[in-house]
């Protein structure tokens, strides 16, 4: 029991350093792209504001992803072991291909997934998941309505600003808001392995049902983050950063900001959303500012697809790895 409680651990800590590198182009596509940090500096610089992201904010997120979403009476080591390898398989494959999906959903998709085939459908707390699922259309959604009404604010209040003033200005500023949206992303995504890991500890008795999630937890999560961040994921960067729309520093900023607000809104709120689809609507309303042609509308509806797709798939799959563990 001990060993495979370890082997949980560490593919969790395996998570997390994936979901690093898979989601690092959240957090530094646009200051790339934009060319105010090079990429090598972008991800030392998303790193550091990744880990000290505990620093900032409660544990809400973690809590829902240990307690609510499966049932933790039905909760078992091989059922976090086959919702971990099934997230971190659709992770990879979807990183080789460049497409930027949900690693908050892949993982959540794997637990349910597995908990069904485990228990049946009654282990899933289902009123907590469908408020999930709500939110891979509401977070980009709210993401691109949030970077609109921030860029058109900024437009009207520097309209009379010279552009070259106003580029270095933004330029400078994206240094912030890049800051600010790796800390909404270490906060909303190091969390939900904190929960997987949390709701292990406390299966195996390793922990009261009533006990808060060990610092060591807290720190090791935030750690691995960072550690994937800095290998970095270049392929979903082009994808973020220039295939969506072309962005100046202005709209970067402009997109890092209200990613960062909603990210921060939805943290404390305990909502597990996808910090690739938050990113992505907010750069998509950042370009709509300048026009609606200006987003490239294929490459959106395509990412779009991936989105809806991964949760079942990765149910599916953790569903069949749990099936199988039953009969070795």
């Amino acid at each position: 029991m001990m060993g495979l409680l370890l082997l949980v651990i560490i593919l969790g800590w395996a998570f997390d350093v994936i979901n690093g590198f898979h989601d690092a182009a959240n957090a530094i596509a646009t200051i790339v792209t934009t060319r105010v940090l090079t990429p090598a500096q972008a991800v030392i610089w998303a790193a550091f504001f990744n880990f000290i992201a505990y620093l900032f904010f409660g544990l809400h997120v973690a809590d829902t992803i240990a307690k609510g979403i499966v049932r933790t009476e039905f909760v078992t080591l091989p059922v976090i072991l086959s919702g971990l390898v099934a997230a971190i398989a659709w992770n990879l494959v979807t990183w080789r291909l460049g497409i930027p999906s949900s690693s908050s959903h892949t993982l959540m998709g794997g637990f349910v997934g597995a908990a069904i085939a485990h228990a049946g459908w009654h282990a899933v707390i289902y009123s907590e998941v469908f408020k999930i699922i709500a939110f891979i259309v509401l977070a980009p959604l709210i993401g691109m309505i949030v970077s609109m009404i921030f860029s058109f604010t900024l437009l009207n209040l520097l309209k009379n600003s010279r552009p070259s003033k106003t580029h270095q200005l933004f330029r400078r500023l994206q240094l912030f808001s890049a800051a600010a949206y790796s800390l909404g992303h270490g906060t909303n995504d190091a969390q939900k392995n904190m929960g997987i890991i949390f709701v292990a500890l406390i299966s195996t008795k390793q922990l009261p049902a009533n006990a808060t999630i060990p610092l060591w937890v807290v720190l090791s999560c935030h750690g691995a983050m960072a550690i994937g961040t800095l290998l970095g994921g270049w392929r979903i960067v082009k994808t973020m950063g220039s295939r969506i729309t072309h962005l100046t520093p202005f709209e970067g900023f402009s997109a890092e900001t209200a990613g960062a607000i909603t990210l921060f809104g939805t943290s404390a709120l305990g909502i597990p959303v996808s910090t690739t689809h938050t990113i992505a609507g907010a750069i998509m309303g950042a370009g709509i500012t300048k026009r609606l042609s200006a987003v490239r509308w294929g490459v959106s509806t395509n990412m779009v697809a991936s989105w809806i797709i991964t949760i079942p798939i990765t149910a599916v799959v953790a569903c069949g790895i749990q099936w199988i563990s039953q009969f070795v």
